[in-house]
């Protein structure tokens, strides 16, 4: 299992969210295999990894039909990114922040893996995402998966610590239900076409992931 440093230490001061490895980490074992499954290797589309972080998976989406380019906030994650792999585009921007004019309605598909969490304004990633996309466009999420008896199972065995890490800046501050995950898209505009529970059994999943489509 690879982690950053941000998630190895208990306790972290930090001004971004920091990458020390430009390898995958354990969350890719279980989205990527969805990921492969909803975006169809066969068309030809242009692919925004939205907090894309140290760009491993954006580069392992990256084929000759998916032309992929990548945005993240953190400093260290994008220059991991650009010097490990520099046959994708990669450049830093502000979740709270227009993106730039040659970004603005340039993609068929904006994916965010893990990233809503970390985000007091998750409404933010939504703007983000409906900026990049050309009418009609597609929207993937992934972010933890909270339901009853994954939390229930949580406070049993005193995880929520180990499993919030409340002591670590830029950590997770938003905590999603499959509910709130899918209103949050109906309320941003987006029609859900597609909905995945991953890693480990559904009821103590992982994560979750929704696929939309910008109405």
């Amino acid at each position: 299992m690879i982690t950053t440093k941000t998630d190895r230490e208990n306790s972290i001061e930090a001004t971004e969210f920091v990458w020390d490895t430009s390898q995958n980490t354990e969350v890719h074992k279980y989205v990527r295999p969805i990921l492969k499954k909803w975006i169809s290797p066969d068309s030809k589309i242009d692919l925004l990894d939205l907090g894309c972080g140290n760009g491993v998976l954006t580069s392992q989406i990256a084929c000759s039909n998916i032309t992929c380019c990548g945005t993240d906030f953190s400093e260290s994650g994008i220059e991991i990114a650009k010097k490990n792999f520099p046959e994708v585009d990669f450049f830093q921007s502000f979740m709270q922040t227009t993106l730039p004019k040659d970004h603005i309605s340039s993609y068929d598909l904006v994916i965010s893996v893990e990233v809503i969490e970390h985000l007091l304004l998750p409404r933010e990633l939504f703007n983000r995402a409906k900026e990049a996309l050309k009418p009609g466009g597609l929207l993937i999420v992934s972010t933890p998966y909270h339901g009853y008896f994954k939390n229930l199972a949580l406070a049993l065995a005193n995880k929520f610590d180990a499993h919030w890490h409340p002591l670590r800046d830029y950590g997770h501050v938003k905590f999603f239900s499959l509910d709130t995950l899918k209103q949050l898209f109906i309320e941003e505009g987006f029609e859900i076409e597609e909905i995945a529970l991953v890693g480990r059994v559904p009821i103590f999943a992982r994560s979750m992931m929704i696929k939309g489509k910008l109405l």
